[in-house]
């Protein structure tokens, strides 16, 4: 069940009840995945990193949530970063989503909820 997207954007759906719709980044290529949010002071929705099973906050001005999704776009677990950090691997993340610290306890994002990427 391979995903292969393109940098650009589309949204995200986190199958809740309801269902919510963000606005999302998509960051497929090695480039797009590299800069991520490096630089940025904020973040309208999200940005997903396909394919990543980590991520860092070196250089970053703003604390981050990261979710790790498994290859059927489950989360598998939400975590929240401050700048300067690296986070660990997680052996069956495939892609992982950040956001602005905070956001996705909004939107009812946690261990378990799956979520749909539309492009």
């Amino acid at each position: 069940m391979g995903r292969r997207w393109s940098d650009g954007r589309g949204r995200l759906i986190v199958h809740g009840s309801p269902p919510v719709t963000v606005p999302l980044e998509l960051a497929a290529s090695y480039r797009a995945r590299t800069k991520g949010l490096l630089g940025r002071d904020s973040l309208s929705g999200a940005i997903l990193l396909s394919p990543a099973n980590s991520v860092h906050t070196f250089r970053m001005r703003i604390p981050i949530d990261v979710a790790y999704l498994d290859r059927h776009l489950r989360v598998l677990t939400v975590v929240t970063m401050p700048p300067g950090r690296l986070g660990l691997p997680r052996l069956r993340s495939r892609h992982v989503l950040e956001s602005a610290a905070g956001a996705m306890a909004g939107w009812g994002l946690r261990a378990g909820v799956r979520v749909e990427v539309e492009t």
